[in-house]
Formats: structure tokens, C-alpha cells, sequence
């Protein structure tokens, strides 16, 4: 799909998806709201790839929000233009902000996982999107700022919400809290990045090896695999033993295992049938 952000690239079964605005920071302009959960519900919906790599071009990953957005050179992204009554204004920003929300929510609720390639800064909105993606990966001279703080705002589009469940919640307060640079190194050793890479072009090649082994496991058992741990992470073990015993009882079909074992009797890879595409939404 066309796209003045981003570029897509689909490729055994691995849709690279890459930030391409290096002369901008990568800044999230108002286009970036509407292309990115366009982009990753398409390759999803559409069954287009087992996996997805979220990477960025130039000095840094992103600059997180564009501050066109803010000063209203954004397309009217907040809202609210010719609207004089307090509560509705209100009402559109409170909708709005959801919106924004909701974009990066569809790098959770997609079906397949989805890998962030983090090279320079990371900043604002950046840790956000991250905070949403299945796995972090960073090069050595990437750094992390929850920047809102720093300009007098709270975080609002899931940084606050999903940063103290992937790392110590004193430790996600601190760098909420304090807005500071966190350099990769210190970001690996809380968990909140899985692996620091030399540079860029390591970076990139070491996250494709990790998603090409992705992509060669079962596409349903992918599926069922990260709809547990992100239901598992919102409720208790009980309630999420229950759910991948409902999962199991419609989804776990012999084929898949058939085919696995079947491959390695053989040498061989196995050949998985691939996602349904799904229906689009009413």
C-alpha cells in the first residue's frame, strides 16, 4: 500500500516494515497516525506475512510526535477546529487521544509478532510504539527517553501502561519520572531490550535471523502462542489456564505437529499452510 512514512518490503514470509522520514527524525507527523495501523492491519488481515520487523532509517529511530501535530500544523490531527463548546472540544481530544492509542495497539493485536529494530534515538512517542512490538533489539548507540515528561506532559499512548509490565516497575517510574537518556546497554540489563548489536547494519541482520527462525515455525501455533501471553499478561494464571484450554479445544489441530515431525524425520524444512486471511471488518 502507498505510504509517505514507511516503506514495506515482504519477504519469506517476513514484511520489513521501515521508518522512512531520516531527514525529519522520523517524527510522527499526522500521516504517521493513519498509515502505520493501516500498514500492520494490512500485512495481518491479509495474511501477508508470519512476521514483522519495525525499523527506521538515518541517525534515529524516531523522534517521536512531530510538534506540527501539536501546533496545529498537522492536519487538525488533535481535533476539535470549529467546535466552541468546552465539553464537546473536550469530548473530540478524549476520542483523538484514543485514536493515537489505538495505533499502536494494532502492533499488539495483529496476529503475527512483531520485532522492533531500534537504532539511535528512541524518544517520546518512540517508546510508545516499542512498548507495544513482541521484542526489542537495539544498536549499541540507540538510547531511550520517555520525553513527556520533559515538555510538561504525561505519556498518554501506552508507555505508562506497558512499560512497568516488560520491565521493574521502580525502574519505569525512574525513567518516567526523570525523562533521562537510557543508553541500550542499561536497557538490555533491565529486560527491556532482548539484545545490543555492534551497529546498524548488525542490528538489521541480526533481527531478520531472529525473524526468519520465527517464520519457519507454525503460523497457528505463532498465533496462539502470542494471543496467550498477552492475554496472560492482563489476567491472572488461573484465567489464562482457562483460556488456552478453551484456545486448545478449537485451535490445536494434529496437522501442524504432523508436518513438524514428518520435516525432521526427513531433513527437511516444514511446509506450513500459511494464516487465513480475514474478513474485513464490518
Amino acid at each position: 500500500m502507498a505510504s509517505t512514512c514507511f516503506d514495506i518490503q515482504v519477504s519469506d514470509h517476513i514484511a520489513h516494515v521501515i521508518l522512512n522520514r531520516p531527514d525529519e527524525l522520523n517524527s510522527m507527523n499526522a500521516a504517521f497516525w493513519g498509515e502505520l495501523p493501516a500498514i500492520i492491519n494490512d500485512l495481518d488481515r491479509g495474511a501477508r506475512a508470519r512476521v514483522i520487523v519495525l525499523s527506521s532509517t538515518g541517525r534515529h529511530f524516531t523522534a517521536g510526535m512531530d510538534l506540527s501535530v501539536f501546533s496545529g500544523g498537522g492536519g487538525g490531527l488533535l481535533g476539535g477546529e470549529g467546535v466552541k463548546e468546552l465539553g464537546r472540544q473536550r469530548a473530540v481530544l478524549w476520542s483523538t487521544v484514543q485514536h493515537l492509542q489505538d495505533s499502536f495497539t494494532a502492533l499488539e493485536r495483529c496476529r503475527v509478532p512483531v520485532l522492533a529494530a531500534v537504532q539511535g534515538g528512541c524518544i517520546g512517542g518512540g517508546i510508545d510504539m516499542i512498548c507495544a512490538a513482541d521484542a526489542r533489539y537495539a544498536s549499541a548507540d540507540a538510547f531511550f527517553c520517555v520525553q513527556e515528561i520533559n515538555i510538561g506532559m504525561t505519556a498518554d499512548v501506552g508507555t505508562l501502561q506497558r512499560l512497568p509490565k516488560l520491565i521493574p516497575e521502580g525502574i519505569a517510574r525512574e525513567w518516567a519520572y526523570t525523562g533521562d537518556r537510557i543508553p541500550a546497554a542499561r536497557a538490555a540489563e533491565v529486560g527491556f531490550v532482548n539484545q545490543v548489536f555492534e551497529d546498524h547494519a548488525a542490528l538489521l541482520d541480526g533481527v531478520l535471523e531472529i525473524a526468519g527462525r520465527i517464520a519457519s515455525r507454525s503460523p497457528l501455533a505463532i498465533w496462539g502462542t502470542k494471543e496467550m501471553l498477552n492475554y496472560s499478561r492482563d489476567h491472572s494464571v488461573a484465567d489464562g489456564l482457562r483460556h488456552i484450554a478453551g484456545w486448545q479445544t478449537g485451535m490445536f489441530q494434529p496437522a501442524d505437529m504432523m508436518e513438524s515431525f514428518a520435516a525432521k524425520a526427513e531433513g527437511r524444512a516444514p511446509n506450513f499452510d500459511e494464516l487465513p486471511p480475514l474478513p474485513e471488518p464490518w
